[in-house]
């Protein structure tokens, strides 16, 4: 029996999306439905359909039914099931600044919501299963995100040089990150109004005229004032954007982000790896349900330095491992020039996405023609190789 499969993902439509670059992607007509992201996995809400010589298969299925063959004895044991959710993300509207908690703190949190009876489906839910979600993404175009808050100094610098923000000046110096993240947040919706009002009225014309640059945090600002669906009361995420690191990364680059770093995606697309998990605690720049005590438990309250990382090549001259602490998952980019070949064995599961290029993947007997956009699906201790009919951009998911 081979160990190789064809898989298909699924395409899951968000009001952030854009409406091009998955259907491009993919090869499909693209119309005005906004397509956010594309998911490869075996997560409950949109599992991968996978092709076997009994027809097609749910990959949570085919997983569950044997998972030591799927993923090897020993993520077999420790996890019970897929560790890690892969996929495309098309960043055209910036998504809810969110912070994602820690294992522990998921399994306490899915507890007490299951015992007091809240719906996993309700809106008001904040905790959806009992895993972390740390996460990695790899830019695939230019793409911009919030990363953590600014370090001290620049932090003081910012409050300072804006106008509307100098009174929070002696917050931040008496209270810290903590003391000012929680009076924002906090604050009545009059109150930050009344605050953000005249940020946005000398914003705005800026924006509109085409003078604002993506690294300035007005940028961003007025973005977000211009695609909300009610500016009556404004957002308080606003005030993270100017607290928060605006962190530009190229194709090919990566970040990391764990349990407690707040962030949000602001535009651009990207190929994100994280734990097998759907728990947001959102900070703001969403209409959806903000709890803001809750919130308060889970942020890590202290500077960040982003780190965006160029991954490491590895001897083959082929692969890029962008390597993390989580041992849920780990991230490769495969790049191949016509003509060239490269070969592993998977330990464990691996998904494998053709991004750029025409290539073969082979296994024993089984040979499957790759393009831009087609996945598979490999269980553990499968020796493969892929043939590059030209140059060629995988990204491949794994466990370390």
């Amino acid at each position: 029996m081979s160990k190789l499969f064809a898989l298909k993902g699924k395409i899951q439509h968000y009001a952030w999306g854009g409406t091009a670059y998955i259907p491009q992607l993919l090869g499909i007509k693209s119309n005005t439905e906004k397509c956010a992201e594309y998911w490869l996995g075996a997560h409950a809400n949109a599992p991968s359909v996978i092709t076997t010589a009994a027809g097609s298969r749910n990959l949570d299925s085919h997983i569950a039914s044997n998972p030591n063959e799927s993923l090897g004895a020993e993520i077999a044991e420790s996890f019970g099931r897929l560790p890690f959710l892969f996929k495309v993300l098309d960043v055209k509207d910036m998504l809810s600044i969110q912070v994602h908690p820690t294992k522990i703190e998921a399994e306490k949190g899915f507890k007490r919501e299951n015992e007091l009876g809240i719906p996993l489906t309700a809106p008001h839910r904040n905790y959806k299963d009992d895993n972390h979600k740390p996460e990695i993404m790899v830019a695939l175009s230019e793409f911009w995100l919030l990363h953590g808050f600014l370090p001290k100094n620049e932090l003081i610098e910012r409050l300072k040089t804006t106008p509307e923000f100098v009174d929070l000046l002696p917050v931040f110096t008496d209270s810290g990150y903590f003391g000012l993240y929680k009076k924002v947040m906090e604050q009545s919706a009059e109150d930050s109004n009344r605050i953000l009002k005249p940020l946005v009225n000398r914003i705005m014309p800026l924006y509109s005229q085409g003078n604002l640059d993506k690294s300035s945090p007005d940028y961003w600002a007025a973005k977000a004032v211009d695609t909300a669906p009610d500016t009556d009361v404004l957002d308080k995420g606003i005030y993270s954007i100017y607290f928060f690191n605006i962190v530009k990364t190229n194709k090919g680059e990566a970040v990391f982000q764990d349990a407690g770093i707040p962030h949000a995606y602001l535009e651009g697309q990207n190929m994100e790896l994280m734990a097998n998990s759907d728990n947001v605690l959102r900070g703001g720049l969403t209409p959806k349900h903000v709890d803001v005590p809750e919130l308060l438990k889970h942020v890590a309250f202290e500077e960040t330095k982003p780190n965006v990382m160029q991954g490491t090549l590895q001897a083959d001259g082929i692969e890029r491992i962008y390597k993390t602490p989580a041992p849920d998952f780990e991230l490769s980019k495969i790049d191949l020039k016509r003509s060239e070949s490269y070969q592993a064995t998977s330990k464990t599961a691996q998904i494998l996405i053709v991004i750029e290029g025409e290539s073969t993947i082979s296994s024993g007997e089984k040979v499957l023609h790759i393009g831009k956009g087609d996945s598979v699906f490999l269980e553990a201790n499968c020796a493969y190789s892929i043939a590059a009919q030209t140059n060629a951009t995988l990204y491949k998911a794994t466990a370390p």
